[in-house]
């Protein structure tokens, strides 16, 4: 199925999507909190190395989700539904 960009969306879908997104949040901050703290962890306790880049593309994935938010935000705004 192909996702509709945010600006094809109904008011109803838009409400809709921005319920969802306020608990992705969340869970979107709690896991780069996560991953950073894996991050600092791992460099204090060894060196720099392959697997602590892993962690670091995981918040930077979390971190680009929490954009789509952002965006939805400010349709919401222009669209005065909030």
């Amino acid at each position: 199925m192909k996702q509709k960009e945010l600006s094809e969306y109904t008011d109803e879908e838009l409400l809709e999507e921005a319920k969802k997104g306020k608990s992705n949040s969340i869970v979107n901050a709690i896991l780069i909190g996560f991953t950073i703290g894996v991050v600092v962890l791992s460099i204090l306790k060894h060196n720099v190395s392959f697997l602590t880049l892993i962690p670091l593309f995981l918040a930077y994935k979390f971190y680009n989700n929490s954009k789509k938010n952002e965006e939805l935000e400010a349709l919401l705004k222009e669209r005065n539904l909030k």
